[in-house]
């Protein structure tokens, strides 16, 4: 069964911090771009970050500018993996986090079309 699974949300105070995990079965995600979104209540769906396939350091990773500096994403291809380290974290940064896969190995945006896996998301709020 192909699938994303999202896991490492919850409760932190403002100024905590969190790692997401994206966890794929079913198929690899050696050769595809991934990249994490998020949905404040009211909002509309927002890209975060992106990794590419091959990224080994900055080059083909992408932030949004309101997480620069604050949020890491990295990829483990032997456990089939993609994280999201979010430190520094804020109230405004409370969404339903999730992850995507892309059908290509460069990302290219955040347009839907350019993902075809979608895992279910996981809760991150942030409050004191």
């Amino acid at each position: 069964q192909v699938q994303l699974v999202e896991s490492g949300g919850g409760l932190v105070q403002p100024g905590g911090s969190l790692r997401l995990s994206c966890a794929a079965s079913g198929f690899t995600l050696d050769f595809a771009a991934v990249a994490w979104f998020r949905q404040a209540p009211g909002k509309e769906r927002e890209g975060v970050s992106c990794i590419s396939s091959n990224s080994g350091s900055t080059y083909g990773i992408y932030y949004e500018d309101s997480v620069k500096g604050r949020f890491t994403i990295s990829r483990d291809n032997a456990k089939n993996t993609v994280y999201l380290q979010m430190n520094s974290l804020r109230p405004e940064d409370t969404a339903v986090y999730s992850c995507a896969s892309a059908n290509t190995e460069r990302c290219r945006g955040y347009e839907d079309h350019h993902y075809h896996y979608w895992g279910q998301g996981t809760q991150v709020t942030v409050s004191s």
